[in-house]
């Protein structure tokens, strides 16, 4: 049995880690599972690239492949690195990321910011009921709250000054894509043209999600998780050799044996 969990969720919004809770709860029930967060600072330029590199740092030390899940901007940090080091990821879980994996809330925000005349306040109001739909008075104010933090510290690639396009990346690894119906962020098109960027090298699948809007994971978390283990379940057995580590990769290059 491995000594650590085979199941790693990223999360690079810190203030939007509660909405993975519920997800991460029902499946540390079947398995165990490890969180990699990534806290940016007011002083350190939005660099994704760094990022990567520091979850390479981490990942390199496990010796076998890992589910990977990711949802939002966590979820484009899941797929780059799945694309630079698929032979560290079992499988690759999607969370409400588009085929044009850069488009997310704030991506949505800041488009809005430029064309609408009105504050930030008023327009983080908006963002709230199109995010998570109706809810009360007290709320909205505690969610415009959430969503002005992320801004300010999450690792995001956009900004009033320019917003990220990316363009579609197919990967090699097994790939589950998941989002909601009712998403105006990630919607039916985004989700959709998946298909045709899914490899034929490995099992692929979408499933989209019956309501919840764009944080469809935290409000439907079993209904999730159950299409989550199903996708693992549905993997040929792994029988991969492990992966090498640093000391013997060293031996390997010096030839020596043990």
């Amino acid at each position: 049995m491995s000594h650590s969990p085979e199941i790693l969720c990223l999360n690079a919004s810190p203030h939007l880690q509660v909405f993975d809770r519920p997800l991460l709860q029902f499946l540390a029930k079947q398995q165990p599972v490890a969180q990699w967060e990534y806290q940016q600072t007011p002083d350190e330029p939005c660099s994704l690239d760094i990022a990567l590199v520091l979850l390479q740092y981490y990942l390199k030390h496990r010796g076998h492949p890992i589910h990977l899940i990711g949802h939002g901007v966590s979820g484009l940090l899941a797929l780059l690195y799945a694309q630079r080091h698929p032979e560290r990821v079992r499988s690759l879980t999607l969370l409400s990321v588009g085929v044009y994996p850069a488009v997310d809330w704030q991506a949505h925000y800041y488009a809005q910011r430029q064309l609408l005349p009105c504050s930030c306040q008023v327009l983080l109001t908006r963002m709230v009921d199109m995010l998570f739909g109706y809810t009360s008075q007290s709320m909205v104010k505690g969610l415009v709250n959430v969503l002005k933090q992320d801004l300010d510290n999450s690792l995001s690639p956009h900004s009033l000054v320019k917003c990220m396009s990316l363009a579609p990346i197919q990967v090699t690894v097994p790939l589950l894509v998941c989002g909601s119906v009712d998403d105006a962020v990630v919607d039916a098109h985004q989700l959709c043209s998946w298909r045709e960027y899914f490899s034929e090298e490995a099992i692929s699948q979408l499933w989209v999600c019956p309501g919840g809007r764009y944080f469809f994971h935290y409000f439907y978390s079993q209904q999730v998780g159950e299409q989550i283990l199903n996708f693992w379940r549905s993997l040929p057995q792994h029988h991969s050799n492990p992966l090498p580590t640093a000391l013997a990769a060293a031996s390997a290059l010096t030839g020596s044996t043990e």
